[in-house]
């Protein structure tokens, strides 16, 4: 077996592997029960099926501008996905979109007081919590 062979078979595995990934993903998305746990997979998941095609794709291609464009789409996805959830948690948080009694420690809960105490000395400004669903 040639070395261009091996490559490819290791290139299909990754990109099988990265598209089942991606596959788990979309369907937690779906089923999980919560905010926190969909931004897990949203995140988690997501990012390393995406890398895991990025790199069955460089190993099929194997030229350095494709494998550059790669890279820099692998490193930007590593740099925004954890900071659009992280973001997208802390929105959420003061509105009740997450489910409280599944945490293990509530590390932002006196932070959580302390913005329901400030909302509540503003006047017109509604309380995050009160809001609708």
């Amino acid at each position: 077996m040639t070395l261009d062979a091996v490559l490819d078979v290791v290139a299909a595995g990754c990109l099988i592997a990265g598209a089942l990934l991606s596959l788990a993903a979309g369907v937690a998305l779906v089923r999980f029960p919560d905010l926190l746990s969909r931004m897990h997979a949203a995140a988690k998941p997501q990012v390393l099926g995406l890398l895991l095609v990025l790199l069955g794709c460089a190993l099929r291609l194997r030229s350095g501008v494709d494998i550059t464009t790669l890279v820099l789409v692998g490193a930007f996805q590593l740099a925004t996905a954890p900071v659009a959830a992280h973001m997208v948690g802390r929105a959420a948080y003061p509105h009740d979109e997450i489910r409280r009694d599944l945490l293990l420690t509530d590390e932002l809960a006196a932070h959580l007081d302390d913005v329901r105490a400030r909302r509540a000395d503003a006047p017109g400004e509604p309380d995050p919590a009160s809001r609708p669903a």
